[in-house]
């Protein structure tokens, strides 16, 4: 994770970027990532899932998850879709682990018959959350890795 700032004496936001390259058709990684029955099945880090998961993909649109930790625990997770330009990119804010605002903005890019995918998010703050995003994005990547081999 590399931390970035727009100089000026502010404190440095911390910023996470992330790229993976599917062997899947950019199409079918754009609905398993846009589709709740889809993202549900593999959405999140190692022990994780998702029980509920609703999407209205569009600008001004809002997303809710609900994701359940390997201990039980459940973790909501809502936001809103700022852009949506299928198949290639979205863009949306969240507010997670009581007040963290993240913005997160994932690309998928055609790549001679498999799909560059980058994530690339910026954090209001340097947490637990932030510290652990690049593994847990690692894990989550991996995850759907396997789910889009089952096509």
């Amino acid at each position: 994770m590399s931390e970035s700032g727009s100089g000026g004496g502010e404190a440095k936001k911390p910023e996470l970027v992330m790229t993976r390259v599917f062997d899947a058709p950019r199409a079918l990684v754009w609905k398993v990532w846009t589709t709740p029955e889809h993202l549900m099945r593999w959405f999140g880090p190692d022990g994780f899932t998702v029980p509920s998961c609703h999407i209205d993909l569009r600008p001004g649109g809002a997303f809710t998850f609900l994701f359940r930790g390997p201990d039980g625990n459940q973790f909501p997770s809502d936001g809103e879709y700022l852009d949506v330009e299928p198949p290639s990119r979205l863009v949306w804010k969240a507010v997670i682990h009581g007040g963290l605002e993240v913005w997160t903005e994932v690309k998928l890019e055609e790549e001679g018959g498999k799909t560059r995918l980058t994530v690339h998010q910026k954090f209001s703050f340097e947490s637990p959350a932030t510290r652990g995003a690049p593994f847990g994005w690692a894990q989550t990547l991996d995850h759907l890795r396997d789910f889009l081999a089952q096509f």
